[in-house]
């Protein structure tokens, strides 16, 4: 289709279909700009690190902490049978070398305050291990922390006591259940890690952030 346009006695002509097919051009690399950028607006946010000078996440954990309100998950450190190292005792357990990472793990929590928390492990070999050196304590029928799947976070929160922070050693798979039940992206940790949440409200917990085992030295308050 053409136009044709006199203007001061000069003749011009518009192809409509040209400016049609431009129009659509610009409709359909709209269309592309918008879906991704819809799709990214609507993706749930990731997890935060604590570390690395988050101090406002930082803070919000120690106050948190101070008042009794947090659930940790703490992944067990590094299984003998998933590296070369040297065993700690067999294969089905922790590795000797992560053994001293289980310790300064320990000391963390000690410095946070152990004094109004309730500490519970999954039975299997390499968290009990962890848990006995972080904090020389094991419990051995928390079945629970191994039997995580699609009961995670419910769990958890009906081991909550008001008041009274609940550390949990356990395992990959159930950080990842636990971040699925929030509607949290899938995110794997590393060995030592512990995963927090606020459970001011238990009806509605929510998570707070990551410290891999190795940052803790990262977080501040200041």
């Amino acid at each position: 289709m053409e136009l044709r346009l006199s203007l001061f006695g000069i003749k011009r002509s518009l192809d409509l279909s040209r400016l049609a097919r431009y129009r659509n051009a610009v409709v359909l690399a709209s269309a592309l700009l918008v879906i991704p950028l819809t799709v990214l607006l609507l993706r749930p946010a990731a997890v935060p690190d604590l570390a690395h000078g988050n101090v406002a996440g930082a803070r919000a954990l120690a106050a948190g902490w101070a008042k009794g309100d947090m659930i940790v998950l703490v992944r067990h450190v590094e299984r003998c049978d998933h590296s070369p190292a040297a065993c700690l005792s067999g294969n089905d357990g922790i590795t000797a070398r992560s053994r001293s990472v289980a310790v300064a793990l320990g000391a963390q929590f000690e410095q946070l305050g152990l004094n109004k928390a309730d500490i519970y492990n999954s039975p299997v070999i390499r968290t009990a291990q962890t848990a006995g050196y972080m904090f020389n304590k094991v419990s051995f029928d928390d079945d629970w922390l191994i039997n995580c799947k699609g009961t995670m976070l419910r769990d958890a929160l009906a081991h909550k006591v008001a008041g009274r922070n609940l550390i949990l050693v356990t395992h990959s798979e159930c950080m990842s259940q636990l971040l699925k039940d929030l509607k949290l992206p899938s995110s794997t940790l590393g060995y030592g890690a512990s995963l927090f949440i606020s459970a001011e409200t238990l009806q509605a917990p929510r998570m707070l952030g990551f410290i891999e085992a190795s940052d803790w030295r990262s977080v501040t308050t200041e």
